[in-house]
């Protein structure tokens, strides 16, 4: 019996209108990006900043650790520099600072104006401390904010209830990239502001904000510029990928970890020193250090995963895990590995000093901010949006936290939990052709929102699994999808050592890429799922 009954077999034609289906509102350019002005604040936030540089004020610029973050905090850098401004940058450390702008962090400020970038929405205490000493403070965000806002100079986020910004669903960098655009603008400055956008769009990427709308113009452009710009990081991305194009993907599961590892495991400073390093020597070196902190990472998340899986609970809707002395930097992307693994909402804790800090993942429509918003009483400190947040309590709580969540979670719509990324069909084998790739190049980027495709193989015949690569830690698969085809298709699973089953069949589901080598281009079919 088959396991995917409703499965549709798709011609080319079939496949262009489930794909164009995808962008119902047109395709954008850059033109069509929105005006800075209709960002609520934001022309009461450049001309206070273009009054503190006219005035040769101190300005503080305060950071978050992860990609958003620190790309944020590279493009204002950037920024800066090239208009010969001193300004003072801090991204705050993850186990010493805690997030954000906050008391700790504001011990070692002193300035006329501090700004935030991908942070400051929650920080009622820190725009208190900043008011008490005199210190203008404008917050530049894209978290959802809560009732009870900071007192600030200015607040500059599209979540905002009275924000008239048309595209809500757009990240940190965006909002500073947005920003320094009206600066510009209030200086009279000539800059082109184009030059950002290869940074723009591996915050809009690693943040995972969804691809279609203004998000996908900015990121095929600022792919282009990365393939182009002679910014030194910009240079030992392209060098490390060795590709002829760059694509979404690249960013989301070769760079963006790199990037990230240094704020999870030690110092997101590496990684600021990295995308705005001033050489190519320097780039490098900082790239290398950012590459032996994501091996790290790498294996501390993989133990961490193993720990956790061992405390989940299968039948409760939102997976609530925590424990003792876990890695604080990696308890983010092991949820999203129990998300992926379970295919269920997942908060992962770790306890350290009576304390639990923890990062939420969601799936599907499950918005996991607004639950984690219905246990506010129970916490010390939240925030996020619909699909990942971060929040900390005391660990007496932590069970009544996890029943009463799980409680809410019972009220939530059951086809939220439902995977988005779904199977869009079945292709015959004289089907995967170069109109078959022209096809899905027309559609890219993938990534949020308009996720690669992904395409089914129903109960065919598996004739040999070949190992490959110098540890043979890869397989490559040969299939005949029907039993009397001449031709056999191949699938690659890298980093899967597969075994061909008693009865020789399979049931998997795959994605279609192009593959450039030695310069020849052929199509690549890479394993995605196996059903068993």
């Amino acid at each position: 019996m088959s396991t995917f009954p409703n499965t549709p077999l798709l011609s080319a034609d079939k496949l262009y209108q489930l794909l164009a289906s995808r962008f119902t509102n047109g395709y954008k350019k850059l033109k069509d990006i929105p005006s800075p002005t209709l960002l609520k604040n934001s022309k009461k936030a450049a001309e206070r900043i273009a009054k503190a540089i006219i005035n040769k004020e101190r300005i503080t610029l305060i950071g978050d650790y992860d990609v958003d973050g620190v790309t944020s905090t590279s493009i204002m850098v950037l920024f800066f520099r090239e208009i010969n401004y001193p300004l003072t940058a801090i991204i705050p450390n993850r186990f010493c600072d805690g997030y954000g702008i906050n008391a700790n962090v504001l011990q070692r400020v002193e300035a006329d104006l501090v700004l935030t970038v991908d942070n400051g929405i929650t920080a009622v205490e820190a725009a208190e401390i900043c008011k008490e000493r005199g210190i203008d403070l404008i917050i530049t965000d894209h978290h959802t904010p809560s009732q009870n806002l900071p007192d600030a100079y200015a607040i500059v986020n599209p979540k905002l209830p009275d924000c008239t910004y048309p595209f809500k669903e757009i990240c940190g960098a965006q909002v500073a990239w947005l920003l320094l655009g009206a600066v510009k603008k209030e200086l009279e400055l000539d800059i082109d502001m184009r030059q950002y956008l290869d940074l723009v769009a591996l915050a809009v990427i690693a943040d995972v904000m969804p691809l279609y709308d203004v998000n996908r113009a900015i990121v095929q452009e600022g792919l282009k510029q990365m393939m182009l710009s002679q910014r030194p990081s910009s240079i030992i991305i392209r060098d490390f990928l060795n590709k002829q194009t760059i694509s979404s993907e690249d960013i989301a599961f070769a760079i963006a970890p790199r990037i990230n590892s240094a704020g999870r495991l030690e110092d997101a400073s590496i990684a600021l020193e990295f995308l705005t390093a001033s050489t190519i020597e320097k780039a490098a070196k900082q790239f290398e250090i950012l590459n032996d902190l994501n091996n790290i990472r790498k294996a501390t998340e993989a133990d961490t995963t193993e720990n956790a899986c061992l405390h989940v609970n299968e039948n409760d809707k939102i997976i609530v895990v925590a424990g003792e002395n876990w890695h604080e930097g990696v308890v983010g992307i092991v949820a999203s590995r129990l998300v992926s693994r379970f295919k269920k909402p997942a908060i992962v804790f770790n306890i350290h000093e009576g304390v639990a800090k923890g990062s939420a993942r969601s799936v599907g429509e499950v918005d996991i901010f607004s639950l984690i918003h219905t246990q506010r009483e129970l916490l010390e400190k939240f925030g996020g949006h619909k699909m990942a947040a971060g929040l900390s309590l005391h660990i007496s709580n932590l069970e009544l936290f996890k029943s009463a969540i799980n409680k809410e979670a019972q009220k939530v719509d059951p086809n939220d939990f439902i995977p988005q990324e779904a199977i869009l069909g079945e292709l015959e084998g004289d089907a995967i052709n170069f109109e078959l790739l022209n096809i899905l190049e027309k559609f890219e980027p993938y990534g949020e929102g308009n996720p690669r495709p992904r395409f089914l193989i129903n109960n065919a015949e598996l004739l040999h699994v070949k190992l490959f690569g110098a540890d043979k830690s890869h397989s490559r698969l040969g299939i005949r999808l029907k039993p009397f085809d001449r031709q056999t298709i191949e699938i690659v699973a890298f980093r899967q050592v597969l075994e061909v089953p008693e009865d020789k069949k399979i049931t998997c589901s795959y994605t279609v890429s192009k593959n450039v080598f030695n310069g020849k281009t052929s199509i690549q079919l890479m394993l995605d799922n196996i059903y068993h």
